[in-house]
């Protein structure tokens, strides 16, 4: 909205005899300016998308603010509903008209974003850590902003597949992944089974997606991993 010149210098006809007086001499009432529009909201942005070969299975990942919602096709976040699913954008619905929002395209983060080990105690339960992947900070926004701009990559050279022990799934085994990225910065290495993250269990890539939203207020990383058959922690705090 373009704000107007100052009432008074505009050249509107009978406008002060339209105003209230007061006795002879005295000025026309005072005319109150209009308050200033509110602050626009935060933009909606596109951090990644899981495609799936399979019709309505494919999931986009959404930010507006600090919040983040993963969804599919149909469902809504933010007030859009969410149309399709390409492969450098998505199509919204948003205030009944369509929307295309591409990908976002984050700074890349400074290289040290990984800080030195910690040397707080495990918490009761968890196995010991392994070594080679001692626990590390991360800063929260540099986590933030590498996740949007390393997901595709992290999804299109990353894989895995499900473990079965006695007719369910036990954790999901990591058979190739994306070298240089979050993941390996967390600890996380090709032939390790993930076996659960802040005590959820993890049986799939789409409960690994869901996942995240929910740990974006936490303060630590946790997740439990088979490597080599044997049981190991991997820790990462956010700072």
């Amino acid at each position: 909205m373009r704000w107007l010149a100052p009432l008074a210098l505009l050249p509107l006809a009978g406008f002060a005899s339209a105003q209230p007086r007061g006795a002879e001499g005295e000025s026309p009432a005072s005319v109150t300016a209009a308050s200033p529009p509110a602050a626009p909201a935060a933009r909606l942005e596109a951090l990644g998308l899981v495609r799936s070969p399979a019709p309505g299975r494919s999931v986009a990942i959404l930010r507006r603010g600090d919040r983040t919602r993963v969804l599919a096709e149909g469902e809504t976040a933010f007030g859009a509903r969410l149309l399709s699913i390409g492969r450098e954008s998505i199509r919204l619905e948003l205030e009944g008209r369509p929307l295309e929002l591409p990908l976002a395209r984050l700074a890349a983060p400074p290289a040290a974003t990984v800080g030195p080990r910690r040397e707080a105690p495990l918490p009761a339960g968890m196995p010991p850590e392994d070594p080679a992947t001692p626990a590390r900070d991360m800063e929260r926004r540099q986590l933030q902003i590498r996740l949007g701009e390393e997901m595709n990559r992290i999804l299109s050279e990353t894989a895995i597949v499900p473990v079965i022990e006695d007719g369910r799934v036990a954790g999901v085994r990591v058979t190739r992944i994306a070298d240089g990225s979050l993941l390996t910065d967390a600890g996380l290495r090709a032939g390790d089974v993930l076996v659960r993250i802040n005590d959820t269990e993890i049986d799939g890539m789409a409960t690994l997606i869901g996942l995240w939203p929910r740990l974006q207020g936490a303060s630590e990383l946790r997740a439990v991993v088979l490597r080599g058959g044997q049981p190991f922690s991997l820790r990462v705090t956010l700072r």
